[in-house]
């Protein structure tokens, strides 16, 4: 059947086959259209019958008094459940003017969620490159098998290089660190292919491939603080003040409000 010829026929097939606005058999289910909107007739028209009883036998005020007497927040839009009910409302904006419904706009109607895309060229461009220590450059110098390289070098040049212990631990500085050497990309099933850097599994990430992600991540900008463009302001309002001037601009709100915002 050719792609015209289906559409007319499902055209003609939804004007015939009825909707299935009503409770249908086994046997006639396969003749029944799905309804593009769900039924909005209550499933349990008894819940609540309890509440309207009492409320047109006693009035609307003395039904209100007694309510907020018994129960506990009384204007609470779930009342009082932990999830709301599918016929339940809520307002998604401060006028209450917007409000949404359980799966109402459906999901699928609706924009996706906004993933954060990394920079092309990069190990994180691949969405599936999770690990964090390859550009973890605050915890860089903590590791305690090899804290510090730089400092343990200067270290060892000021001391007396014909000395065998100094001369010993020189060779175990060019050693470097000897604690989970990886398997460099090399597993039982041979060697990988899908990543040569050996970074994305903790079995085959090595130092010398982390050390080289570590120096391309090492931040290289100076940046300055939110206050250093109001830095004469703030030193006057503290002389006018007589109050002696601190360093930078301390107290609440300093930061700026961008700053306070998740991204996505």
């Amino acid at each position: 059947m050719s792609a015209p010829v289906k559409k007319a026929v499902e055209s003609i097939a939804k004007k015939v086959i009825p909707a299935a606005s009503r409770s249908v058999t086994a046997a006639e289910a396969h003749t029944i259209a799905p309804s593009a909107v769900s039924s909005t007739e209550s499933q349990i028209p008894w819940d609540g019958w309890v509440s309207s009883f009492l409320a047109s036998k006693l009035g609307k005020d003395k039904w209100d008094k007694l309510r907020s007497f018994v129960v506990f927040r009384t204007n609470d839009i779930n009342f009082g459940e932990q999830i709301p009910k599918p016929i339940t409302e809520v307002p998604i904006n401060k006028d209450g003017s917007l409000k949404a419904r359980f799966r109402y706009p459906s999901p699928g109607s609706q924009e996706g969620g906004r993933q954060a895309v990394e920079d092309k060229g990069t190990l994180y461009e691949d969405p599936f490159f999770v690990s964090y220590y390859p550009r973890d450059t605050t915890r860089r110098y903590q590791d305690p098998a090899f804290p510090s390289p730089d400092v343990e070098k200067l270290k060892l040049d000021l001391l007396p290089q014909d000395d065998e212990k100094v001369q010993e631990a020189m060779a175990k500085y060019e050693e470097g660190a000897r604690s989970s050497p990886g398997n460099k990309g090399t597993f039982a099933t041979g060697k990988s292919d899908f990543d040569p850097t050996g970074l994305r599994a903790t079995m085959s990430t090595n130092h010398v491939a982390s050390e080289k992600s570590l120096d391309e991540n090492m931040p290289d900008h100076l940046p300055t603080y939110d206050w250093w463009n109001n830095q004469e302001k703030i030193v006057a309002w503290y002389k006018a003040n007589d109050l002696p001037v601190p360093l930078g601009n301390t107290g609440y709100g300093t930061v700026p409000r961008e700053g306070r915002i998740a991204r996505w």
